[in-house]
This record gives structure tokens, C-alpha cells and sequence, in this order.
């Protein structure tokens, strides 16, 4: 089993602090998990300047995946975990504690990144869990509220973990506004050279230029975003598709687009130029 040290563990955090990539996963004309165009996609995000990539994740219709179709990440060589905000409403503080502190403690050598989507989970929490479980380096917030994310951020201790913004573009700005320093993103599958671009600004504390960029990505995140996120994978997908990368196809709960909104993402994919 290989040691993990220290030093290791500070330069995965520093790799956090970028663009955090969700990628889709595509499905072939019988509705498998297509995995060659899964790896020219993948391979699409790191030549594109993408560092951190995060298999399964919400983009990657993880929920719609079984047992068969995915794989521990140490037996693949992963170099951090990301541990699913547990289901409420059956989670008591010292209960999430003790949820994460258990899986981290499985994977020693890997690094672990919390995804934090309820505003009750507090900085005192993730403290006692860093002490716990020196492996956790890294918070994918995901409550939309920047506020909030500052007060918890540094009641939890601002340097011990990397703080990532967990939706996506959208809210990035604000979050960086008061620490984040990396964020998701869907639409990275796409255009990552858009995203890197307001990584870049929001980095450097060009607000001006970020928001400029945050223009031309609104449209595109909204559309995901509206009716409660119900297009989120859909949008991301049918955008690949129209640029020849995957098919389209997208498993249930999610839905595939209708005609007027496959032509909206036409229009916003001609806005953007060539990628």
C-alpha cells in the first residue's frame, strides 16, 4: 500500500484549488456506458488544462449507475475520494463526524473531499473531523449562500483544508469573494478553455474580467439550473453532442431536451466561437 505523506497531501490540495471537472458519463446507442468516448472526453479536459477530474459525479449521472458500472477508485489509481453529502434527514452532528472519519479512515493514503450541501453543517464539525482524519484536505460547499460559506470556512480553520465552490460558475465569484480559491464544473465538458479563463480572472482578483466571462456563461448555467436543476445533464450533453463528442442520451430521472431548448444551446454554442 503506498504512504501518503504530508507534503503529498499539501500539493493535492493544491490541485484542488483550479477548475474541478464533473464529467458526463456517455452511453452508446443501447444504452450502455460507452467507455471509449468516455476516455476521449476525459482526455479532452486534461489537454484542455483541466488538472483535478471527478468521475461519478453529479454531471456523471452517478445516481443512475449500478454496482457494475463503477469501480473503487484506489483499485484505479485515484488520487482522492469525494464522500456524497449523506441523505437527510437522519443525520445527527456527531453522526456525520463519525460517517466521514470511517470512510476516511478506509483510504489513509488517499486524500478525501467533503461535499457539503446542507447549511447546518458547521465549521466545529468539520474541525473535529480534520482531527480525526488528517486525510481530509479539501470542501466541496455546495449551500448557496457566500455568507454562510465564509463563517464556516473559518470557524472550521481557513488553512487546513482547500475550499472549492460547489456550484459550479455560476456561483464562483461570490465564493472566491471570501476564500474559495477552486470550483466545479459541468460546463468544463464542453468549453473548458471558458472555464479556465474565469478561473484564471477570479485567481489574479480581476472581478471586472471574471464578470465579463460570467456574462457569457449565464445563459448556459441557467438553463441547466432552471426547474430545480431538472436540465443539469441534459444541457451539459446535448451541447457535446451538437460538437460531435458524444451522444446525447440521458437516463431517467434526467430528460432529453426539446426542440426549442436543443436550439437554445445551439445558439449559445455559436455565441461562444470555436472551442
Amino acid at each position: 500500500m503506498p504512504v501518503t505523506t504530508t507534503s503529498s497531501f499539501d500539493e493535492l490540495k493544491r490541485a484542488l484549488s483550479g477548475v474541478v471537472a464533473i464529467p458526463v458519463t456517455p452511453f452508446d446507442a443501447g444504452g450502455a456506458v460507452d467507455p471509449e468516448t468516455y476516455a476521449k472526453l476525459v482526455d479532452r479536459l486534461l489537454t484542455g488544462g483541466i488538472d483535478v477530474v471527478t468521475p461519478n459525479g453529479n454531471t456523471g449521472e452517478f445516481y443512475a449507475l449500478d454496482e457494475a458500472e463503477a469501480r473503487h477508485a484506489r483499485e484505479t489509481g485515484a488520487d482522492l475520494i469525494m464522500i456524497h453529502q449523506p441523505v437527510p434527514p437522519y443525520v445527527s452532528a456527531e453522526g456525520w463526524i463519525e460517517y466521514h472519519r470511517a470512510i476516511a479512515a478506509s483510504v489513509p493514503e488517499l486524500g478525501v473531499v467533503l461535499y457539503v450541501r446542507n447549511a447546518l453543517t458547521g465549521g466545529e464539525q468539520l474541525a473535529r473531523l480534520a482531527d480525526a482524519a488528517p486525510n481530509v484536505i479539501g470542501v466541496k460547499y455546495a449551500v448557496p449562500d457566500p455568507v454562510r460559506f465564509a463563517s464556516v470556512a473559518r470557524d472550521a480553520g481557513f488553512d487546513r483544508f482547500a475550499w472549492i465552490a460547489g456550484l459550479a460558475e455560476l456561483f464562483a465569484p461570490g465564493y472566491f469573494a471570501v476564500g474559495a480559491t477552486g470550483f466545479t464544473s459541468g460546463l468544463a465538458n464542453v468549453a473548458p478553455s471558458i472555464s479556465l479563463e474565469l478561473f484564471r480572472s477570479l485567481r489574479d482578483g480581476d472581478f471586472r474580467g471574471a464578470m465579463a466571462n460570467w456574462e457569457r456563461i449565464r445563459p448556459f448555467e441557467e438553463m441547466r439550473a432552471a426547474n430545480s436543476n431538472a436540465n443539469n445533464v441534459s444541457v451539459v450533453k446535448e451541447a457535446l453532442a451538437q460538437l460531435g463528442l458524444c451522444r446525447s442520451d440521458v437516463r431517467p430521472p434526467s430528460r432529453p431536451l426539446s426542440r426549442g431548448e436543443r436550439e437554445e444551446v445551439a445558439s449559445l454554442l455559436e455565441s461562444w466561437g470555436p472551442r
